[in-house]
């Protein structure tokens, strides 16, 4: 999770929680202290819309984009617990006015946002609901957070919405995520984006590579990079992000390898044509190194995960003379995309030290193996794979003195549940330790 993201999340309640400290004349502090948590609730809500919207400043702030998700996700979440908490405490003053139509028409849409949140948000965070529902969740949310920033407007308060100080300062973030809101509900097409076509398709290793040559100002990356791929054909057109998996092309080209995992990809894999269009926003992310360092390097790869991989290892050049040892684990062969371009990169590259892992024959990648090839006091380390076994290699290799800082990943998933589960299971860790 960025960071400066999170300064910024806690910078902007805590701004809120000055001017509404500052309001004069308030006899019921208590209803003030339930007015500031929903006011709270909108500006987080108001951050999650703008990270939603994939706009070229949200990286920047809140970090690459699977780091996004990630706060996004818990901004909502201490969204909803706001509300309930104002909800909870009554925010009704005396002497502030007679209740209007307006006023009554606010509560009414306060109570339609809470429920409509708290269902949507139940929805949105359970991971068994099928994506399409769950996509569609996190369209609707936005009306009822516009329902929400209303209720704010239209509610009896100690100060003026666009007079005061607090006023001007909520409502900007009302404004802030409507606008963001109405941004996500434009079509694909009039966002911005890059227009390509496909040029070619190639199965490999149980997977496809997919290849895009531009049709006007080129997509520049890094390798390591991804973009979000929307294609223009029947079924296809729904976006989705793809690691680039191959390094800059002098004419824009970009590359795409993609395993049938759900059940768009199935789709996209057999119904994909040569020569249909697509549109591409990005690049995206931060899984990014800096080329010609001194320290020694661990690529570690699950399945699909060696996209990124692929892209650095047809990157590296003559100033790339640090070790790499570059860990895949497969199933077998067969299923390894892309494995004659790895391993001649390997070939090309001396101080690149493939190291398949195939389970189907008896191969595989363990800790041990890993904190072998280099130092762990001094080696970096990158992972791109599945999520519990990235959690179970950061962990073995911490005690071989791997630190978090130089253990670098990108969220494989962007739709992630609470994790009450993984947060039981490090309490039972740490539970066990203490008595041992």
């Amino acid at each position: 999770m960025s960071k400066l993201g999170l300064t910024i999340l806690i910078v902007s309640v805590a701004v809120c929680a000055v001017l509404f400290a500052n309001v004069p004349n308030v006899r019921d502090q208590v209803a003030l202290f339930s007015q500031f948590i929903g006011a709270s609730a909108l500006i987080l809500m108001a951050w999650a819309q703008l990270m939603a919207t994939r706009l070229p400043v949200v990286e920047p702030l809140f970090g690459g984009l699977d780091r996004v998700y990630v706060l996004h996700k818990w901004s909502g979440i201490l969204a909803l617990a706001a509300i309930l908490l104002h909800d909870t405490i009554d925010a009704d003053m005396d002497g502030l006015g007679r209740e209007t139509a307006l006023v009554e028409l606010g509560e009414t849409l306060g109570e339609l946002s809470l429920y409509g949140l708290l269902v949507l948000g139940v929805i949105s965070v359970a991971t068994f609901v099928p994506y399409h529902l769950w996509k569609w969740t996190h369209r609707v949310m936005g009306a009822f957070f516009v329902a929400g920033a209303l209720h704010y407007l239209l509610e009896l308060k100690p100060f003026s919405n666009f007079g005061d100080p607090v006023g001007l300062y909520v409502s900007a973030f009302c404004l802030l995520g409507l606008l963001a809101y109405v941004y996500t509900l434009l079509p694909e097409t009039a966002r911005r984006g890059r227009a390509y076509r496909v040029s070619s398709i190639d199965r490999t290793g149980g997977a496809a590579q997919i290849s895009l040559a531009s049709e006007g100002a080129p997509m520049r990356h890094a390798p390591g990079q991804f973009a979000i791929f929307s294609f223009r054909q029947t079924g296809l057109t729904e976006p989705h992000p793809y690691s680039l998996s191959a390094p800059p092309h002098a004419d824009g080209a970009l590359q795409i390898t993609v395993k049938p995992l759900g059940d768009f990809t199935h789709r996209l894999l057999r119904d994909l044509k040569p020569g249909s269009a697509a549109q591409v926003q990005g690049p995206f992310g931060r899984f990014t190194r800096r080329s010609g360092g001194s320290a020694p390097e661990l690529w570690i790869a699950g399945g699909i995960g060696i996209t990124p991989f692929l892209a650095w290892a047809e990157a590296l050049t003559d100033k790339d003379t640090a070790p790499v040892h570059l860990f895949w684990a497969v199933k077998s062969r067969e299923e390894a995309p892309q494995l004659e371009r790895i391993e001649a990169a390997a070939a090309a590259h001396p101080n690149l030290t493939l190291h398949l892992c195939v389970s189907a024959e008896g191969t595989r990648m363990t800790p041990e193996a890993v904190a072998s090839a280099a130092d762990m006091s001094q080696a970096k380390a990158w992972f791109c794979g599945p999520a519990p076994m990235r959690r179970s290699l950061a962990k073995a290799l911490a005690k071989h003195g791997m630190t978090p800082r130089r253990f670098h990943y990108e969220e494989f998933e962007f739709r992630t549940g609470i994790g009450f589960k993984r947060l039981a299971a490090s309490l039972g860790d740490r539970l066990a330790t203490q008595k041992a």
